[in-house]
């Protein structure tokens, strides 16, 4: 860890005075200002020597430059044209040993496609108003990922690890289970950051483990979002037009051996999967068409 080299309040906000950058609430964006928060976080990600950490929104480099002093190469996807122009200059001065570990990418991390080598990790202080699909995206598209760290606003990151049968489990608890392992790894008070949000945030840690197997993805996911778009009903009910009809939905659950009378709340990952698994080949919604 490259302490000296860590930023504190008045580095950031120098360094947003002499670009002319105001933090963007419509970006979710809350700077860490916090050096021992910084430390707390490397350490927790549990990162060694060969990782590559892909870090989303670095903003100022807080983040980064704790980040640089531990892993092998940091990939840095930062939204603000600003931000990521200016990151490497921070880096070159605050830690030049350190520079060509550092690559950026200008663009929207809940849509980037082809990255930079092959991150194992990934760390990062997650804008508030897009954690989970940024989340998701990733661990969609990057299958390198293997283990991650991400700060998140504390009510999402008891959604993302919540379990099944909890009253917050929910579309982001399950889809983040397909992919990963996940726990929560301790709370992150708001006074660390820049400006201060009024909500505290919470730290996910995740291990990547392999989905189940012998079913796509995008048909699980369809009936995660059928089961949780209507949560007080039955799965039923619920998976009625996913299935074609209620009758055809009560069919396809008891051939997944799963009680037609349950709720999607009460299923995990590997039920959803079955439940997918068992519907008819060629089966269409109701009102839709074959094609």
């Amino acid at each position: 860890m490259v302490d000296n080299a860590l930023l504190g309040p008045a580095e950031i906000r120098e360094i947003s005075g002499r670009l002319g950058i105001r933090p963007s609430k419509r970006l979710g964006q809350n700077f860490v200002t916090d050096a021992g928060t910084v430390r707390r976080i490397v350490a927790l990600a549990a990162l060694n020597p060969a990782d590559t950490v892909l870090e989303v929104g670095p903003g100022f480099g807080s983040l980064t430059l704790g980040l640089l002093g531990v892993a092998q190469r940091v990939i840095a996807v930062e939204l603000d044209p600003l931000l990521a122009a200016e990151l490497p200059r921070t880096v070159g001065s605050r830690a030049p040993a350190l520079a060509a570990r550092l690559e950026v990418v200008t663009a929207d991390a809940a849509r980037v496609g082809d990255l930079p080598g092959e991150p194992t990790a990934l760390v990062a202080n997650l804008p508030y108003n897009a954690a989970v699909p940024v989340v998701l995206h990733l661990l969609a598209t990057v299958p390198s990922l293997r283990h991650g760290l991400v700060m998140v606003q504390a009510e999402v990151a008891d959604r993302m690890t919540a379990p099944p049968g909890s009253r917050i489990y929910g579309v982001p608890s399950v889809k983040l289970a397909w992919y990963a392992q996940a726990r929560r790894a301790g709370p992150v008070p708001r006074s660390v950051f820049w400006p201060v949000p009024n909500v505290d945030s919470g730290l996910v840690a995740f291990t990547r483990r392999d989905p189940p197997a012998g079913v796509d993805r995008t048909e699980v996911f369809a009936v995660v979002d059928a089961a949780f778009s209507q949560r007080r009903k039955t799965l039923r009910a619920a998976l009625a037009t996913w299935a074609g009809s209620p009758a055809a939905a009560e069919r396809i659950l008891r051939d997944a051996g799963v009680d037609p009378q349950a709720r999607g709340e009460s299923l995990g990952v590997g039920e959803f999967a079955r439940i997918a698994a068992a519907r008819p080949a060629g089966a269409q919604p109701a009102g839709q068409a074959a094609r």
